[in-house]
């Protein structure tokens, strides 16, 4: 994880659950994506990029 990232939480971060989403950096070839109640750990990332991926392949009608 770059320590550099600008990590912003989602607009649907509100009271109560807000501690509960993930947060987004724009990274210049990408949009990275990580836990915001596991900052510390591994970017998400790569695991949407494999979901992402998926759902190309199986459109929904």
């Amino acid at each position: 994880m770059d320590t550099r990232d600008r990590w912003r939480k989602s607009s649907y971060s509100g009271a109560g659950d807000g501690d509960s989403c993930v947060e987004i950096a724009n990274r210049p070839a990408r949009i990275a994506i990580r836990d915001s109640k596991t900052p510390a750990r591994t970017s998400l990332t790569p695991t949407f990029t494999t979901f992402i991926e998926a759902l190309k392949q199986h459109p929904h009608p």
